[in-house]
């Protein structure tokens, strides 16, 4: 299979959110079949969903990767389960989460998977930082990430300062 460009998304509000992110980036990294491609920044975002938990931190990655679209799936959940990730409720606080935003120029649509995310339009916490790894791309529908940008409600996004890579967080 040729190498394809997945973008994920990334996000944590719970036991050091940024120590969380920096470690999942060396786990992604550390992927078979995959190069990290490049880094975002990370941002601080007002949750969505329930507003009785902490702030977000969010981010996004750069891969190639020769993994087929589930098989990233199941290797990102395996990630956010070495986080300790506990699926209690929907948009609630988490160790970890990660979404495959984009991969290659292909749209999804699966019991397990959809890609584009399907919240992609409506994140400023998930479109700024695909902005900043790759400011031309655009969706498999042509429409542009910087368009969507412009357009999108703003979650009080405020880049943070610069996170170094980690090794994995022990625990």
């Amino acid at each position: 299979m040729a190498a394809k460009d997945a973008f994920v998304g990334l996000g944590s509000n719970m036991a050091e959110p940024s120590a969380q992110l920096a470690g999942a980036v060396a786990r992604l990294a550390a992927l078979p079949k995959t190069e990290l491609v490049a880094q975002s920044a990370f941002y601080s975002s007002k949750p969505v969903g329930p507003q009785d938990q902490p702030d977000f931190v969010n981010g996004a990655v750069w891969l190639r990767t020769e993994l087929p679209p589930l098989e990233l799936l199941d290797q990102l959940q395996a990630i956010e389960q070495a986080h300790g990730r506990e699926r209690v409720q929907h948009w609630g606080p988490r160790t970890l989460d990660l979404d495959l935003l984009l991969y290659g120029n292909e749209t999804i649509h699966s019991e397990r998977l959809t890609v584009p995310h399907p919240e992609l339009a409506s994140r400023d916490f998930a479109l700024q930082p695909l902005l900043d790894l790759d400011p031309a791309r655009s969706l498999p529908d042509g429409r542009t990430l910087a368009a969507l940008r412009q357009q999108c409600p703003d979650n009080n996004l405020r880049k943070l300062e610069p996170v170094a890579r980690s090794p994995f967080p022990s625990g």
